[in-house]
């Protein structure tokens, strides 16, 4: 969101690209849209030759007189792409009325994302936060240490509290938690709590099978959904950044299947 806010703060003529209709298979769907304000660009409509074509026009519109146009592009083999459909794409200056329009499309768009609580802002935390962040998800980073949160990247959000499990319980319904903070009986208070309440998506608590027996002969209620040890695909890789590479699939695989998920496309 703020990427996009100060896209449109920024001088210069801005020109939106957008999909509107879409016929056939086509890279991305009707609603997608690109801006363009001279050599910077925010979002997509699908990459390769139609978005060459696209920004050129754009420039061509920026230093015309007029403020709309319209494309109507084949898919195909004269454009040097393989998809076979055909896209409409409006093009036209915004004005400050429209960065209003799209700056509350995008702050609702956000809001509707699934939330990912990250419990712990060390390396593993970290890592993840780094790999969520291009992610179509809302990621949250919780600790009780500011020094390790401004470790993290720029614009994840980020919450310092000596009471992470407040936060927890204050998360939306089908969201997903990861538990890997700097303390065992942390983790398992975490943990415990994430599980009792019924409707997460996805809970994950860094450790090994030795520290899941431990948090099963403690727990209170089922633990079948707990995924411990996370990254059950990686094999031995203690990488931070590898075992966040393989944490992320499994989160937006079960984001992906969530009941939550479903009730929000229907």
């Amino acid at each position: 969101m703020s990427g996009l806010v100060e896209f449109l703060q920024a001088d210069g003529t801005v020109v939106e690209v957008r999909i509107t209709e879409v016929r056939g298979s086509s890279p991305r769907e009707a609603g997608a849209f690109l801006l363009v304000c001279g050599a910077r660009i925010w979002g997509t409509v699908g990459g390769g030759q139609l978005e060459y074509m696209a920004l050129d026009e754009a420039r061509k519109l920026a230093r015309s007189d007029g403020s709309v146009a319209e494309m109507n592009v084949p898919l195909g083999p004269e454009i040097g792409q393989c998809c076979g459909g055909r896209v409409r794409l409006d093009l036209r200056i915004l004005d400050a009325a429209d960065k209003a329009r799209l700056l509350a499309e995008e702050a609702a768009r956000v809001a509707a994302l699934p939330e990912v609580l990250i419990l712990g802002a060390g390396h593993v935390g970290r890592a993840l936060a780094y790999a969520f962040a291009p992610l179509p998800v809302r990621v949250t980073l919780i600790d009780s240490r500011a020094e390790e949160l401004a470790r993290a990247p720029k614009g994840i959000e980020q919450i310092c509290t000596p009471l992470p499990e407040a936060k927890l319980r204050a998360a939306g319904a089908g969201a997903a938690y990861i538990v890997a903070t700097h303390e065992h009986s942390l983790d398992f208070l975490l943990t415990q709590e994430a599980l009792a309440r019924g409707d997460a998506a996805y809970v994950g608590m860094i450790g090994s099978q030795t520290k899941r027996a431990k948090f099963e002969s403690w727990a209170v209620g089922p633990t079948e959904a707990l995924m411990c040890p996370m990254a059950a695909a990686n094999k031995g890789d203690r990488r931070p950044e590898v075992i966040a590479a393989f944490v992320v699939a499994e989160v937006m695989t079960a984001l992906a299947k969530s009941p939550a998920k479903e009730t929000a496309d229907e």
